[in-house]
């Protein structure tokens, strides 16, 4: 799964690298060394013309969904079934976005029960999309909830060593054809769905003040010899 991730970029990289033309934020834009479940992500639409960027709650709540906690069991969602979840493939079809990261963590089991933190990240310290789906739920009064998951695959080399899922983290030529919502053919999509290159990758440890959401500083990303 993918449970927690960083994005620290400065905002103007974020316009520029992801070509926004547009975009509308509840809340100031403010980098995080810890995002976790239920929380406000930073996501790219298209709307068939623009990209757009905004914030999604981290956790899908399904349109046709009674109650909004049923996104707390949906932040991720697994590639390989996404057509054969109701929960899934009518934004699989439709409502695709990309979840802006530029590392993310996962705890490596050792012996027993201690697990020791990860953080996995480009070489290249680049940002990055992870492939995700999108949702907008109304209220009973009517308020819409826009909600996302983040889709997993099966570890490449280097993640495999510390956990059994690894977001799709898609490669920047995929991207616009991810967002296309004009494609609605899942047999061009799920090519895409594949583990990034173990060589583009790099983990390494870090200290244990990651276990908790509610710590969130440029310390829990520092290497751990």
């Amino acid at each position: 799964m993918c449970g927690r991730f960083t994005l620290t970029a400065d905002f103007e990289q974020l316009i520029e690298r992801f070509e926004i033309e547009s975009f509308h934020l509840n809340d100031e834009y403010v980098p995080s060394y810890n995002i976790a479940p239920s929380q406000s992500v930073l996501a790219v639409i298209n709307n068939g013309h623009i990209n757009k960027l905004g914030y999604l709650k981290w956790g899908l709540i399904p349109s046709w969904a009674k109650e909004p906690s049923i996104g707390y069991k949906m932040i991720n969602a697994r590639g390989e079934s996404l057509m054969e979840k109701p929960s899934f493939k009518n934004a699989y079809r439709k409502k695709r976005c990309l979840v802006i990261a530029d590392s993310f963590y996962e705890w490596s089991r050792v012996g027993g029960k201690k697990k020791i933190p990860m953080r996995i990240k480009l070489k290249t310290d680049e940002v990055f999309a992870m492939a995700g789906l999108w949702e907008q739920w109304k209220t009973p009064i009517g308020d819409s909830v826009f909600s996302c998951t983040v889709i997993t695959t099966a570890p490449n080399q280097l993640v495999r060593n510390i956990h059994d899922r690894m977001p799709v983290i898609l490669r920047p030529e995929y991207e616009k054809v991810w967002l296309d919502p004009s494609i609605q053919d899942h047999h061009l999509l799920d090519p895409l769905l594949r583990p990034l290159d173990p060589e583009l990758m790099e983990a390494y440890e870090v200290g244990p003040a990651v276990n908790s959401p509610k710590n969130n500083s440029a310390e829990l990303i520092q290497r751990i010899c």
